[in-house]
């Protein structure tokens, strides 16, 4: 096992530490973007079912272990949650949404490198993540919005 398998990993333990660094500063608005990662990811799931397109490690070497037969490539599954975990973290703080960008190009090019994405594998996860943690964060923003005309104290706690 390289650094660079570990290190995949390893950047979607950062996205977790950010988002439980913005829930206890955020509450509700991080933890529901938190949320659209998990939607993300559903998507994602449905789509690798649709394409069903076979990983590149299965017809050449790979640095990483090639997951099992059935575990598709496309999109990458890494690349969606890093995607849109970077775009909610944006959304919440513009500082820690660019070191999320990077962990997110990182994660995404790590796939590639040890052999078990292609390159539109990733390109797509990333793209498919960031607009689905978008959508959710113009969601909660238009929720926002209403709330703050809300004249009840519980409403304008839950932000």
């Amino acid at each position: 096992m390289t650094w660079l398998v570990v290190g995949t990993d390893a950047v979607l333990v950062v996205f977790v530490l950010m988002f439980a660094w913005l829930v206890m500063k955020l509450r509700l608005r991080a933890f529901l973007a938190g949320a659209g990662v998990v939607v993300a990811y559903a998507v994602s799931e449905v789509v690798k079912l649709v394409v069903q397109e076979e990983r590149p490690c299965r017809t050449a070497p790979s640095l990483a272990e090639c997951p099992a037969p059935g575990d598709w490539s496309f999109p990458s599954n890494h690349s969606v949650i890093a995607g849109s975990s970077a775009m909610a973290i944006w959304a919440m703080h513009r500082t820690l949404g660019w070191v999320a960008a990077v962990c997110a190009l990182a994660a995404a090019s790590s796939r590639v490198i040890v052999g078990v994405h292609y390159v539109h594998d990733v390109l797509a996860g990333l793209l498919l993540g960031a607009l689905v943690s978008w959508g959710i964060a113009v969601l909660l923003k238009k929720k926002q919005a209403r709330d703050d005309d809300a004249p009840t104290v519980v409403l304008s706690r839950l932000g």
